[in-house]
C-alpha cells in the first residue's frame, strides 16, 4: 500500500462505532481471527449492519445461533450466504479457502449433532480440515473403536456428549492429542440440562481433557482449530 494508505490505516480507530454496538475491526490483527457474530437476540437491522461491516473488512463473516428468519434477511443482502438449520451457522465464506491439518469432531448421539456441527463448521471456517465421527456413544463402544485409527490421526479431538457425558473420558484414554469436551443439554430430568455431563467432563480421570461450557460447540471448534493450526505451523501437516 502507499504511504498515504498506511497512514490512513493506522489512524483508523481499532473499532467501528455503529451506535448500537462497536465492531472490533482489529481483532484479526491481535488474535488471528476476525470477530464472529452471535446472532441470537439481535435486531434485524443491527444484524445486517454487523454482517455488512465485517464483510467489508474481511470478505467473509461467521455467525452463530441464527434463526431461519435471520438467514432470510442476510441472504437477501448476501446471496452467497449459507445457512445450516442444524448447527444454526450463518456464514458468508470466501471461495477456495485452504484447509490444513485435521480436527476430529465426535458426538455421542444423533441428538448431539447440532452442537457437534457447530463445532465442526466453526473449525472449517477457521481453516481446519474436519473429520466427523457421529453417533459413537459409550453405550455402543464398538462404534467408537471402529473409527479409532482415524480419530488418533487428528491433531485435536472434540468430544460432544449429553446424558452422563462419558465419551470425553473414553476418548481421552485412547488418543495422544488434546481432547476438548463439550457437554450438551441432551438428557432426561436428572441430567439438569447438561449439568450432569458438565460435571462428568470436569471430573474426567483421563489426561489431556479440557471442558467447555454446555452446548458451546463454537468455542470448541474455534479452540480446536487454533490447536490444529498451531501444530501445522510447527511442521506437522498431517
Amino acid at each position: 500500500m502507499s504511504v498515504e494508505e498506511a497512514e490512513a490505516f493506522f489512524r483508523r480507530k481499532p473499532f467501528e462505532d455503529l451506535g448500537f454496538g462497536k465492531v472490533d475491526v482489529h481483532r484479526k490483527l491481535r488474535t488471528g481471527s476476525a470477530e464472529v457474530v452471535f446472532c441470537g437476540g439481535k435486531a434485524d437491522e443491527h444484524l445486517l449492519s454487523l454482517y455488512e461491516h465485517i464483510y467489508a473488512e474481511e470478505g467473509e463473516v461467521l455467525g452463530t445461533r441464527a434463526t431461519q428468519h435471520q438467514a432470510d434477511i442476510i441472504q437477501t443482502r448476501f446471496h452467497e450466504a449459507v445457512y445450516d438449520p442444524v448447527s444454526r451457522i450463518l456464514k458468508v465464506e470466501k471461495e477456495d479457502k485452504p484447509h490444513s491439518g485435521l480436527v476430529c469432531v465426535c458426538s455421542a448421539g444423533s441428538a448431539d449433532m447440532p452442537v457437534a456441527e457447530e463445532a465442526a463448521q466453526t473449525a472449517e471456517f477457521m481453516g481446519s480440515k474436519v473429520l466427523r465421527v457421529y453417533d459413537v456413544g459409550v453405550s455402543g463402544l464398538h462404534r467408537l473403536l471402529a473409527s479409532l485409527e482415524d480419530i488418533q490421526h487428528a491433531n485435536c479431538v472434540v468430544a460432544v456428549a449429553g446424558m452422563e457425558g462419558a465419551l470425553a473420558s473414553v476418548i481421552g484414554g485412547l488418543v495422544s492429542k488434546p481432547v476438548l469436551a463439550v457437554p450438551t443439554s441432551v438428557g432426561y430430568g436428572a441430567s439438569f440440562h447438561g449439568l450432569s455431563a458438565l460435571l462428568t467432563m470436569l471430573n474426567s480421570c483421563a489426561n489431556g481433557v479440557a471442558t467447555l461450557n454446555i452446548d458451546n460447540g463454537f468455542g470448541a471448534g474455534f479452540m480446536a482449530s487454533q490447536i490444529n493450526l498451531a501444530i501445522c505451523k510447527g511442521g506437522n501437516h498431517e
